[in-house]
């Protein structure tokens, strides 16, 4: 897969979570799916997204930086968004905040097999 055609994917992903098009994320996301290290599979990735959104209903990811090395994406991710309670450990409670993940993704067959995440948590503990 050239660097483009893995970027697009990517980008076509990030707009289908936008979206909350939960039926399409198999089109994205491979069935042995892990998180962490985590195994989710689909199923569970799905379900980690979606309590994302329960926990954040105004969520928006917004690519700040890609980088594509097939079969790997590097991104940086912003976020300006009001969780309604406890986020990562801290009690946000409805306050906007503003923070960026560092994740790392690695595909299989065109999909998202393993994904590293990093939230930084130290920026949203310098707003409260």
């Amino acid at each position: 897969m050239m660097r483009d055609d893995l970027a697009d994917i990517y980008r076509a992903y990030i707009t289908c979570l936008n979206r909350r098009d939960w039926p399409a994320l198999g089109q994205f996301v491979h069935e042995e799916a892990t998180h962490n290290a985590r195994p989710l599979g689909l199923a569970g990735y799905r379900a980690m997204l979606e309590r994302d959104v329960r926990e954040i209903p105004d969520l928006q990811f917004h690519i700040e930086m890609l980088i594509s090395d097939p079969p790997r994406i590097a991104a940086r991710l912003k976020f300006d968004c009001t969780p309604v309670g406890t986020f990562v450990g801290l009690a946000v409670g409805g306050r906007r905040v503003s923070f960026c993940e560092n994740v790392f993704y690695e595909f299989l067959d065109g999909k998202i097999r393993q994904v590293w995440s990093v939230i930084d948590k130290a920026a949203i503990e310098a707003q409260l």
